[in-house]
């Protein structure tokens, strides 16, 4: 198959919306619906290689499930005024699976499924952008928990990251959107609380803390790493546990293959390790550093 070769950053990133006053679950909502679904290319021989390139990586790797995913189709942001003084931001998601990930954002061509816009909606029409998710996790005596990839992951094996994945569609039993159009308010609610339970399952997965040692999560922002546009949500989430009580239970963390080591670090270190970040997971770091200054220009 053909292949093209990007001269992007791998740690490059762009900042799709930035809430650094942190989020509560009652302040961020969800349409989802199929009109955030993803466009198929006019381009039919580029339409055809999303299946030739989830066969030929399939067959190297058994492995490789085709579950679904949410997909981000852009999201609305209210800063706050008026008679609503509370910010609030409406996430616009649709479906896609990983089939389509792979063939589409993952794919060597992924740079021709793009439309050329400043509107990242209409930019990655083409492409799965399934709505990935981070937890920059703060321990009780301030430190931040980052992972080392393992050399197993299909992306950025070896790389420092948040621990995250991605909310699923199929813990809340969606896998389409054949349902009862009088249930959609009820659907748009169960979607929305599954961006919050997920990251909690997620560090709970892969760093093996209890879930009562974790706090509510506060939505921060959207980060898009360039290469690929890969879009990722990330939250802020205070625990109750020190750095060396972390690494402990880190030990028998369930996803633990998906890493290799845990690090506790202070802002600084992180900083300096962003450069050995993915760009979402960058992004997700810059979107943490606005809430800390936000929160130091609120004291002072």
């Amino acid at each position: 198959m053909e292949k093209e070769v990007s001269g992007i950053d791998p740690s490059s990133f762009t900042l799709l919306v930035s809430c650094p006053s942190g989020l509560s679950p009652t302040q961020v909502s969800v349409t989802f619906s199929d009109t955030y679904d993803r466009i198929s290319h006019p381009d039919i021989n580029l339409e055809n290689s999303i299946s030739e390139i989830w066969e030929q990586r399939s067959q190297n790797n058994k492995s490789l499930f085709n579950g679904k995913k949410f997909r981000y189709g852009g999201c609305t942001l209210h800063n706050g005024g008026g008679s609503d003084p509370e910010p609030r931001l409406c996430l616009q998601l649709g479906l896609t699976d990983y089939r389509t990930f792979v063939g589409t954002n993952l794919s060597p061509l992924w740079e021709r499924f793009l439309v050329p816009s400043t509107d990242d909606p209409v930019l990655c029409q083409h492409t799965s952008s399934p709505l990935g998710n981070g937890a920059v996790v703060e321990t009780l005596d301030n430190k931040i928990i980052v992972l080392q990839r393992s050399n197993n992951v299909g992306e950025f094996p070896g790389h420092f990251v948040f621990p995250g994945g991605h909310p699923e569609p199929q813990e809340i039993g969606i896998a389409s959107h054949q349902y009862d159009k009088e249930l959609t308010d009820s659907i748009n609610g169960e979607v929305s609380r599954e961006m919050f339970d997920s990251i909690i399952r997620e560090v709970v997965e892969e760093i093996g803390v209890p879930p009562s040692s974790l706090g509510f999560p506060a939505f921060i922002g959207i980060s898009r790493r360039d290469l690929n546009v890969r879009p990722a949500a990330f939250f802020f989430i205070k625990c109750s546990l020190d750095s060396k009580e972390v690494q402990q239970f880190y030990s028998s963390a369930q996803d633990g293959y998906e890493s290799t080591q845990l690090y506790a670090v202070s802002m600084v270190d992180l900083q300096n390790m962003t450069s050995t970040m993915p760009g979402c997971h960058r992004g997700g770091f810059a979107l943490y550093k606005s809430m800390v200054e936000s929160k130091k220009n609120n004291i002072t």
